[in-house]
């Protein structure tokens, strides 16, 4: 299901640069567009993930640098029946974590140097298990290339804002309508990227929530973290650049005003109520069988 989505994210993506080719160009353009988001796509989908990791200046690490953080990583992947993922630390204090790759034999997890300060073994076994939950489910090329797209999308809207300020509304544009359609689209097109975005991350994040807790057992460890992300002092503030903010496991984005109806997370106090409820069943199941 999720690689259907990914085709569908990619070939929305061809559709807008397509369009907004035609718009500038007529046919010329939207064939020069046409190429450019091919590569753009080609790109997304073999290096969306080194992208993001050295957005974040994500260093890759070895169980001598930090054995508790590899200990729990090798634990959940082996229960989780998928190769070792490689495991980067990123150095910041706002504690969050994030998973990236294209699949299975080509991921990553990486954490802050935050969220290893906060949290206890098993409090990080419940995170961890979360973000290989979301690798085992293939949820971290969906979540990667949504926050490419995204991005892309804001490219878009600004090269449109410009063109229609530009030129897009002269009388003697032989493409009548073009400065219509640049405006649409630096109206449109955002908008659009912000509820797809949304739609795609808050199911993703309460199903590698249940899944997690399944894998490692420690849906109520995993509640507890949770609650110190959504508390901890210091924010991974992404307000400046929220393309990113879906793949992280504790909404980094203020959440303030409107943009709340846009949350990429859903309200934290609902997943550590469905957490609870799953390790209450899960005791129960245990009694009965």
């Amino acid at each position: 299901m999720n690689t259907l989505k990914v085709s569908i994210l990619m070939l929305l993506l061809m559709a807008l640069f397509m369009s907004l080719g035609y718009a500038f160009g007529g046919q010329n353009g939207m064939v020069m567009a046409f190429i450019l988001a091919s590569v753009m796509n080609f790109f997304t989908y073999w290096y969306s993930d080194k992208v993001v990791l050295k957005l974040y200046r994500a260093r890759p690490v070895q169980e001598k640098d930090y054995p508790r953080l590899y200990r729990v990583v090798s634990r959940v992947a082996t229960n989780a029946l998928i190769p070792m993922p490689q495991v980067y630390i990123v150095p910041l204090k706002a504690p969050n974590a994030f998973a990236t790759g294209r699949n299975k034999e080509h991921a990553a997890v990486a954490v802050t140097e935050g969220i290893l300060e906060i949290l206890t073994e098993e409090e990080l076994e419940g995170v961890i298990g979360h973000e290989i939950a979301h690798i085992q489910n293939r949820d971290m090329l969906l979540g990667t290339i949504a926050a490419t797209f995204v991005g892309a999308i804001g490219i878009l809207a600004s090269i449109a804002r410009w063109g229609a300020i530009l030129g897009g509304f002269s009388r003697d544009n032989d493409r009548g309508g073009g400065g219509i359609a640049l405006l649409v689209t630096a109206i449109v097109a955002p908008l659009m990227a912000v509820i797809l975005q949304t739609a795609i991350s808050r199911q993703r994040e309460y199903k590698a929530d249940a899944e997690g807790g399944r894998i490692t057992g420690k849906h109520l460890a995993l509640a507890s973290a949770l609650e110190k992300l959504h508390r901890a002092p210091i924010r991974l503030n992404l307000n400046d650049r929220p393309a990113t903010a879906n793949l992280m496991i504790a909404n980094p984005l203020s959440g303030r005003g409107l943009s709340s109806l846009f949350s990429t997370h859903p309200p934290v106090e609902k997943r550590i109520e469905r957490l609870k409820k799953l390790a209450q069943d899960q005791f129960y199941q245990g009694i009965a069988g």
